[in-house]
């Protein structure tokens, strides 16, 4: 029986990445905002899922928006700094991205957050989303955003989504399949994982870690043999000697059957049980193999229908429904452009020459079929000395139903092919889309319209301008959003989207430049300092021979994720003496600079 009914603005379902942004940006616009999650945990596939280790968006001028200050309040909160781990540039644990976005809610006096609800039911009137029925309340709004992990409103309210693979001829996409096959059948969607966090005890020895029903450990042979068991261990090492188990060759990424996510809730908690002895079996495989000094975790995530806080409190997933949208974004909208490093601007643009990015990434193409490899168009460039991908951009319309009124996405669920879902799916990414159809949804209350009647330039000026966190709408290399010119360039390039260069870079006034460095290499003050030899193997793959008097030489691969030091790092020749200013990653081998004197 429903016992209360609330009122608000804008309602968002769902705590994840995506609703948890979209949440915070509409409460910060001042809109009476309600936030429904299911885990005692905000922030998705950042903190619940376990995921403490993003990809995507890491390169200097990315980090914009939410996720630029989730970074900085990162770098401000976790002891011993984010270089801890080689598959990303920004390892934590995940206690503290959950008391981040805890404390981010608690400042909004105009957001409230209930926790441990799911929804039950969509109410419409006629073709508009009005309000959504949980067990014992429910919320209606002006506004309302899906931000469940699996597309959940989408089903409730009928509206029109895609689970599954598109062929090639649908959309001519160079890497969708000509006919289906046994991978599309088998794998409709990517694998989830149910990620565990294990933990090095070092001289102790750590409690056994049962085997879990379905066990066949033939099914983690071979895990980590092309890497060394170092290597493997040192993928998501995070602070504290954690470690976290996200591994997807031979490892706990789970497929089987993987439609039963969708099918019925009986069927969902099949999958869910089965997924998660999945990962338990996977963590008793490494203590078998690699020693009885790696346990699980302890008191690493809160109590949530299983008594053991070493695993997430809920799967990753790389794939939802997606939204049958006024537009979808297909492979071909998130390639370079020939001879370029950046897609284009213009996605389906609904009239000539108007630009409808609100978010940005950059990651490259991946996708998650167990015991499959399926290759996709490449789109990464090597840059700063190592591999990231070529930056796209995502448009407002894939947030909006084709038909339905009253109601935007702000997840995975966006209207993306199955495809280009490897490449929108990531941390950053969505994170960026949360803000920018927060923000959508709070302007669509101040102007009594719905999300498909907002002007998208209005929507792009309030991203570029926000007070808290302004978002980048156009990838640039060189211009992060804190320099001076960064604003008039967003501008000018959605004014005049067929003169974004296809380099990624813009030309930016050499007097500001020089200040800006100027005030920049200020800040790197507190970082440490290296002598030695610069040696260059190619033109983005360098290294840096470090010798003192208190160790034996260290060749280091030198990194940047700045754009004015991966110029320094083209033009330096080989056998360079240098002194640089940076962080030395020992899990990946790397040092990341932040400043050169010659």
């Amino acid at each position: 029986m429903v016992n209360q009914t609330y009122t608000a603005d804008v309602l968002v379902v769902g705590g994840g990445t995506g609703g948890t942004a979209a949440a915070i940006q509409a409460a910060r616009r001042k809109a009476k905002t309600i936030l429904v999650s299911e885990f005692p945990w905000l922030g998705g596939m950042l903190t619940s899922a376990g995921v403490s280790v993003p990809d995507g968006n890491e390169l200097e001028a990315f980090q914009i928006g939410l996720w630029g200050e989730f970074l900085r309040e990162l770098r401000s909160r976790q002891p011993g700094g984010l270089d801890n781990s080689w598959v990303s540039f920004f390892s934590y644990d995940p206690r503290i991205g959950a008391a981040i976005f805890a404390d981010w809610v608690r400042e909004l006096p105009n957001l409230h957050w209930i926790a441990g609800k799911v929804p039950l039911e969509v109410l419409r009137q006629a073709d508009c989303v009005t309000g959504v029925r949980f067990a014992d309340f429910t919320v209606k709004a002006k506004i309302i955003l899906d931000g469940t992990e699996l597309g959940d409103l989408l089903a409730l309210g009928e509206i029109p989504y895609r689970w599954g693979w598109e062929l090639q001829s649908q959309w001519k996409e160079p890497s969708a399949p000509a006919d289906f096959n046994y991978i599309t059948q088998r794998y409709p969607v990517q694998a989830p994982t149910w990620v565990v966090i294990m933990q090095d005890f070092g001289e102790e020895v750590a409690p056994e870690i049962q085997r879990a029903p379905n066990e066949d450990l033939s099914m983690f042979a071979g895990a980590w043999d092309d890497y060394g068991a170092e290597k493997f261990l040192n993928y998501g090492r995070l602070p504290g000697g954690l470690l976290m188990m996200n591994w997807p060759i031979c490892g706990n990424d789970y497929g089987k059957e993987v439609g039963r996510l969708i099918e019925s809730e009986t069927s969902r908690s099949e999958f869910l049980q089965e997924c998660r002895w999945h990962s338990q079996n996977f963590a008793h495989f490494i203590q078998n193999q690699l020693g009885n000094r790696y346990g699980l975790a302890e008191q690493v995530f809160p109590e949530y229908r299983n008594p053991n806080t070493a695993y997430a409190l809920h799967p990753y997933y790389r794939e939802s429904r997606r939204l049958v949208g006024l537009t979808t974004v297909r492979e071909q909208d998130i390639l370079p452009i020939a001879l370029g490093r950046v897609a284009s601007l213009n996605i389906e643009a609904f009239a000539p020459g108007v630009c409808e990015a609100i978010a940005i990434g950059n990651y490259a193409n991946d996708h998650h079929y167990p015991g499959v490899s399926y290759q996709v168009q490449p789109k990464s460039i090597r840059w700063g000395g190592r591999w990231t991908g070529t930056p796209f951009t995502i448009p407002y319309r894939c947030l909006i139903p084709a038909q339905t009124d009253g109601l935007l996405v702000c997840e995975k669920n966006l209207s993306v092919s199955h495809i280009t879902n490897g490449a929108t799916r990531l941390q950053p990414v969505v994170m960026g889309i949360g803000q920018a159809a927060g923000m959508a949804a709070a302007m669509c209350v101040e102007l009594n319209t719905q999300p498909r009647d907002l002007p998208v330039r209005m929507l792009q000026n309030a991203l570029l301008q926000d007070l808290h966190s302004p978002a980048t709408i156009v990838p640039l290399f060189n211009l992060p959003p804190d320099h001076p010119e960064w604003l008039d360039w967003q501008l000018y390039y959605l004014d005049n989207p067929d003169a974004y260069p296809a380099t990624g870079n813009c030309p930016i006034s050499s007097n500001l430049q020089y200040n800006y460095l100027k005030n920049k290499y200020v800040k790197s003050l507190n970082q440490k300092y290296f002598r030695g030899i610069f040696h260059r193997l190619d033109r983005q793959d360098y290294r840096f021979s470090i010798t003192t008097t208190t160790q034996n030489q260290l060749f280091l691969q030198l990194v940047t994720l700045r754009s004015h030091i991966d110029e320094q790092l083209q033009n330096f020749v080989d056998k360079q003496p240098l002194q640089i200013c940076g962080q030395w990653n020992r899990a990946g081998n790397w040092l990341l600079v932040e400043h050169i004197e010659k």
